[in-house]
């Protein structure tokens, strides 16, 4: 399905010219990584005040059990998962594709282009400086994380020192 929307938004960019459709076809062929999912919480965040927009996001819009109200929103998304799509359409919003969003907004007009949060993803708590070095929060890889696996001198007062 990507692929089809690539072919559209190239021939969108080619004929309109618009930087709108521009992003929208360099995000379609991003990695997984680069296209994190979008909570309906920071959906709902992002579009107070906008509700008469169309929320674009090019990745996952996924659900929030800790949101009771959902505002109606017009979201255009790769994809929602089941339990994201029931409350927005139950809200009376619209879950829309990235065709259906070529036809009504071919050049931007009112869309709010929105991202996931990149770096919520747990491998990027182990980037950084290793482990063990003073002021690193660095999460180190552990088997276990017991009172014998990287706990002793460096990790606590009572084993010579503290980092």
């Amino acid at each position: 399905m990507c692929w089809i929307y690539g072919q559209l938004y190239r021939f969108l960019v080619r004929r309109t010219g618009s930087k709108f459709n521009a992003v929208i076809l360099k995000r379609l062929f991003m990695s997984k990584v680069n296209k994190p999912p979008l909570s309906l919480s920071r959906l709902i965040q992002y579009m107070k005040g906008k509700e008469d927009k169309i929320a674009v996001v090019v990745g996952t819009v996924t659900d929030d059990i800790r949101v009771y109200e959902v505002p109606a929103l017009r979201v255009t998304a790769l994809r929602f998962t089941e339990t994201a799509r029931a409350r927005i359409e139950k809200a009376g919003g619209e879950c829309l594709t990235f065709d259906q969003l070529a036809l009504r907004a071919p050049l931007g007009q009112n869309t709010v282009l929105l991202r996931g949060p990149k770096n919520a993803r747990e491998a990027v708590k182990h980037f950084g400086p290793a482990p063990g070095v003073p002021h690193s929060h660095t999460k180190p890889y552990v088997r276990s994380n017991g009172r014998k696996f990287e706990r002793a001198r460096g990790r606590r007062n009572s084993k010579g020192f503290r980092v």
